[in-house]
């Protein structure tokens, strides 16, 4: 099991020197994968859980492409409605180019109706579109000349290039809850991408309903690859806690579960929405992820420790 880590890119505690030393200890501590998130218009109801500053993920990935050199790069996740999809796959490509092969596209159909409102993008049947715009990406990154016409965008003839490394295309890890979001990762996702869970949800109602969507559609069941918090309490929290929230030994019976159920990766998420990025709290965080891989995980071999 390969071990990824959220970085902030977004509140005060975010700069061009703080995302560089985010990727350069994290690479150093053998983490497999770096993600960062995505809003391009916070307004009152994002910027309240995640403050400005807040840097594009495709501009921070490209940044940090060239200051790595063997950690995968990605998003965790990119809202689709946002973004014609001719652009978000010419975007994630030159990534992958830019990284030799290391990106990684978490997609998702986003929640925030006025940001929506602000881009101009309906917020109603956002579900769809992503379906469709997941399509386009998926198409040009697997063809040089595309054609399209849909719903939501028509086009013709269009050079996609520069093609990724990665061939058909980068993995897509599919994130959401709801069964629009389900059946969206069996169709289109390499991984279904939950966060924020808890054991009991996981086991009892999410990967139950994953595989009945695949059996629906008579397509393969995805991979399972959570991002789960990062809080670590000087006491256990016992049952009914979120997946990575609570003592260094319930962690480490959360990424075995996780490993028993054959995900073969796991972000983990230091972010807490409303909570104000400073310095320090960065300077906490990274201590945290030292820590977790000096103790419970080995991410050189890709086990618990």
């Amino acid at each position: 099991m390969k071990f990824g880590v959220n970085v902030p890119n977004y509140g005060p505690g975010a700069t061009p020197e703080t995302l560089g030393e985010w990727a350069g200890r994290l690479e150093a501590l053998g983490y497999h994968h770096l993600l960062v998130s995505d809003h391009v218009a916070p307004t009152p109801e994002v910027h309240r859980l995640f403050a400005a500053p807040f840097y594009d993920p495709f501009t921070v990935l490209s940044y940090l492409a060239g200051v790595t050199r063997t950690i995968g790069l990605g998003t965790t996740v990119t809202i689709l409605p946002y973004r014609h999809p001719v652009l978000t796959a010419r975007m994630a490509a030159a990534v992958d180019r830019l990284s030799g092969g290391r990106f990684v596209l978490g997609a998702a159909a986003g929640w925030a109706p006025a940001e929506f409102a602000a881009l101009g993008v309906p917020y109603a049947r956002r579900g769809a579109r992503s379906n469709e715009y997941l399509a386009v990406i998926k198409a040009c990154w697997a063809n040089d000349v595309v054609s399209h016409h849909g719903e939501f965008v028509s086009f013709d003839h269009l050079h996609t290039g520069p093609a990724p490394v990665q061939r058909p295309g980068p993995p897509v890890w599919v994130g959401g809850h709801s069964p629009g979001a389900l059946r969206r990762a069996v169709r289109f996702g390499d991984a279904w991408h939950p966060t924020s869970v808890t054991a009991q949800w996981l086991t009892g109602y999410g990967l139950p309903a994953l595989e009945r969507t695949a059996k629906e559609l008579d397509l393969p069941v995805p991979a399972l690859v959570p991002r789960i918090k990062l809080r670590v309490t000087a006491r256990p929290l016992g049952h009914g806690r979120l997946l990575g929230e609570g003592s260094l030994d319930e962690i480490r019976q959360d990424l075995a579960l996780l490993d028993a159920l054959g995900a073969p990766a796991v972000v983990l998420d230091p972010t807490f929405p409303g909570e104000p990025r400073t310095p320090e709290r960065n300077a906490r965080d990274l201590d945290a992820l030292e820590t977790l891989a000096r103790t419970v995980i080995d991410p050189e071999q890709q086990r618990l420790r």
